[in-house]
Formats: structure tokens, sequence, C-alpha cells
């Protein structure tokens, strides 16, 4: 079932207030302020429990990352529009940043662990890169790792059982090389755009 426009504005109105909503106190990081095109989200300590499976069957946590910048999304592979549309922006992202990519991972996190299988989930991230790293695992997996994030999505019944549709949060999270929450870059950014605000942490 595509993703209707109704449901993606509303995401992005929830995604606009996502930094003021989390800006919780005692939230604080001495990181500093930049100037990003995305929301900035710093100090919001997002994704620490980031505990998934790679398309290698190896478990995954946000420490294996450490000393690259991070631009995780949540999708699937099913997903008729937004995800594929979000892989073939931060490809372009890539390619802009140029020899600069090298320090960069993009992380795709299925929001479908029962029919995303590593295998099929690998095919799909490396269609749009060939570096592209996709997560998936079980259900409790992915409740603990979105939660962590506070990303959203949910199951929408389809004509059958088995053809249904994920709704879910439609923005990259920007981590920075120790693993902290930077920056909310939402689908109307521009791969030039996207690049902007992952240079300013490489």
């Amino acid at each position: 079932m595509p993703f209707s426009i109704s449901r993606r504005r509303l995401l992005a109105g929830a995604l606009a207030t996502l930094p003021l909503t989390l800006a919780l106190p005692g939230c604080t990081s001495k990181a500093e302020p930049l100037p990003f095109e995305g929301n900035d989200i710093t100090g919001t300590r997002l994704g620490r429990d980031l505990d998934m499976i790679d398309t290698t069957g190896q478990r995954r946590t946000l420490a294996d990352f450490k000393g690259k910048v991070l631009l995780v999304f949540f999708g699937y592979t099913q997903c008729p529009d937004v995800c594929p549309t979000a892989m073939a922006q931060a490809a372009q992202a890539l390619q802009v940043l140029g020899d600069q990519a090298r320090d960069v991972r993009v992380i795709m996190i299925s929001v479908d662990p029962a029919r995303d299988t590593p295998e099929i989930l690998g095919s799909y991230v490396q269609a749009f890169d060939p570096a592209f790293i996709g997560l998936t695992g079980t259900p409790e997996q992915l409740d603990k790792t979105a939660k962590s994030f506070k990303a959203f999505y949910a199951k929408e019944a389809g004509p059958t059982p088995d053809r249904y549709a994920m709704n879910h949060s439609s923005a990259f999270y920007l981590m920075d090389r120790e693993g902290e929450a930077r920056a909310l870059l939402g689908p109307a950014l521009t791969p030039e755009n996207m690049a902007h605000d992952i240079k300013l942490l490489l």
C-alpha cells in the first residue's frame, strides 16, 4: 500500500518538533553547536541502544562504528517510495563528498524483520551503494533499537496477511564519530544539504 501524502505530512510535522520534545533536562552535551541544514538534535543521546544483526549475521552495536560518521535510516525493502528515494539521496550525498565518503557509513535498519532477512536486506541496500549497511534482527531487537532512536514504525494491514505495509519515520539520523546523535535530516533536504551536514562532522 503506498505511503500516503497525508501520512508523510503528519510524520514531517512530528519530526519538525522532535528536537524540542527530546531536549529533556539532564540531556546535555559538550558538543559544539554547528550550522546544520537539518534539525540539531545534539544532546538527545539518541541511538545509544542500537543492537541489531547485519547482513552477514553478525551482531552490531553503536560501538562497532566508532570513528565513522553515521547516517541511520529506518525503512524496509518492500517500501514503495520513501525508502528507495532516501537511499538514492544518501548515495548521491556520498558522491558529493568524494574521498571523504570513506569515513561515512550509511545504515538502513529494517522495520520489517519478518520479511527482511539478512540476504534480502543486503541485496537491497547494496544496490544503492556497495558500502551501505543493512541491519535487521528479532522484533525485540527492533523494538529496543527503535525506542532508543525514538523512531516511529507501525504495521498497516493489506489485502492479504503477507501483503502489508509499514508506516515509519522518514528522516536520517546523523551521528558523529563518537556515536552521538547530532542532526535529523528530513526528506526535504537535498543530497547537497546532506553532504554539507556530514562534512561538519568529518
